[in-house]
């Protein structure tokens, strides 16, 4: 395998990994570059895959640039999260009271934005949370939104 095949094998499986399970329902530029792309906000829609009818939204910063352009950047460790009911409300499974959801890279080896579901059963709600971790030192900017289920639907638990 040639040096330039191999490269683009590695550029193409960063960039799917980066995006895995995300759409990309809209952006906003924020920084204009010279050359690669601009700075932006984007935001993306997660489904949450065990719970039918709840669509997190999260806008978090995607810096552009040469770097960005190679998805050779480091994004800033700062997210927003919304999470909302879109449809009939239904579980696939019982849920564990704590669970990531969601996680996707934010630089080429160690940043990673998750999304944790945390079940409050005595409330009947689902909390997403949203943060950053490095491999080293963890980021305490986070995000935290709530779905309330009605009562009559309620949540089965592992």
């Amino acid at each position: 395998m040639n040096r330039r095949l191999q490269w683009q094998l590695v550029l193409g499986l960063a960039t799917a990994a980066a995006g895995a399970g995300a759409e990309q329902v809209g952006e906003v530029d924020t920084a204009f570059k010279l050359i690669g792309p601009d700075h932006k906000i984007v935001v993306e829609a997660y489904d949450d895959p065990k719970v039918n009818g709840v669509t997190c939204y999260v806008s978090r910063a995607k810096t552009g640039g040469v770097s960005g352009a190679f998805g050779l950047a480091e994004d800033k460790a700062e997210a927003s999260i919304a999470c909302r009911q879109v449809g009939p409300v239904g579980m696939t499974q019982p849920l564990p009271r704590r669970e990531e959801v969601f996680s996707e890279r934010q630089s080429i080896l160690f940043k990673r934005l998750r999304v944790v579901r945390i079940v409050d059963a005595k409330r009947n709600t689902l909390v997403y949370l949203a943060y950053s971790d490095l491999l080293i030192d963890g980021s305490p900017k986070n995000s935290i939104t709530a779905v309330p289920i009605d009562r009559a639907t309620p949540i089965p638990q592992k």
